[in-house]
């Protein structure tokens, strides 16, 4: 990493970047239909970005044309902003606040929640399937099918159901992990992997899924972190909310420090897995982002 290179302004652009990307995306697929403004209002809430920031830093490692990494990064980002929706909802989470704003169903009611939920989901496969107009078709379908299964059955959807059933339950390290590897894990490491399948980069595909599965982790420990210790004004959110629900947490199995220590393993070895590569600045920043953080 050079000396001289600023992980914070490079976010701050990229932020605003997608935040651009988002805006279009939502009204040329959207626009004028009934559902846009809950959508509209779920996705430009704010939000760190973590995941579209991931698919540009792990893009522009192999290609700096940020434009390439559009339908990704825009995909990524529709279908986290689903699931928050849904998480928030009274048969899930029952939240109240999200990003320090009332939740998309406190503000358009459960049903309208849902549908825009449902069609951000949906949205984000076509969108995706837009990037045809600069990869190989064949390229593209093998993108589709990974973030398919990741925010599927066997990825952020089954790590939802596994999280809700072992609410009030003696849960071990071992299923914890599965929970978090799925219900936070697979989106994260998908969008690292994306623009690599995109490029047809195997080496790269595989240091990037390594790198993803330890920032996936290491996000969701500090997440649980931040529940415990955190400022509500800084989080956008209550704080306490996983000790009310009697969730399995890594402070509650661990302990602070030994969470703490945990997430900075993590980080440790997401960095180990991007050596050799050229043009990881950005990925070692994020990593460490991933932890060091206030919200």
């Amino acid at each position: 990493m050079t000396a001289d290179w600023d992980g914070a302004a490079w976010s701050r652009e990229r932020v605003s970047l997608v935040n651009r990307w988002l805006e279009e995306a939502v009204e040329r697929r959207a626009g004028g239909t009934r559902i846009r403004e809950a959508m509209h209002y779920a996705l430009m809430a704010g939000g760190k970005r973590l995941r579209p920031l991931l698919v540009l830093a792990a893009g522009e490692a192999m290609d700096p044309r940020s434009e390439r990494w559009r339908e990704p990064a825009v995909a990524v980002e529709f279908i986290h902003t689903y699931s928050l929706i849904h998480d928030d909802l009274p048969a899930m989470d029952d939240d109240d606040l999200r990003r320090g704003r009332p939740t998309c169903h406190k503000v358009f009611g459960e049903a309208q929640a849902i549908l825009a939920g449902d069609a951000l989901l949906t949205e984000a496969f076509g969108v995706l399937a837009e990037a045809r107009a600069q990869w190989p078709a064949a390229a593209v379908a093998d993108a589709v099918a990974l973030l398919a299964e990741a925010a599927g059955a066997r990825g952020l959807v089954d790590g939802q159901a596994r999280d809700l059933a072992a609410e009030g339950q003696a849960v071990g390290l071992a299923d914890l992990e599965a929970i978090h590897r799925r219900k936070t894990g697979a989106l994260i490491t998908a969008a690292a992997r994306l623009p690599a399948v995109l490029a047809g980069q195997a080496a790269w595909d595989a240091a990037l899924g390594a790198y993803g599965r330890h920032v996936g982790l290491a996000f969701q420990i500090a997440d649980d972190i931040l529940n415990v210790v955190g400022d509500p004004k800084m989080l956008g959110k209550p704080t306490g909310t996983d000790d009310a629900h009697d969730k399995a947490t890594y402070p509650r199995l661990l302990g602070l420090e030994g969470a703490r220590r945990r997430a900075e393993d993590e980080v440790a070895a997401a960095r180990a897995s991007l050596e050799g590569l050229r043009g990881t600045e950005a990925l070692i920043w994020l990593a460490t982002a991933a932890v060091d953080r206030e919200r």
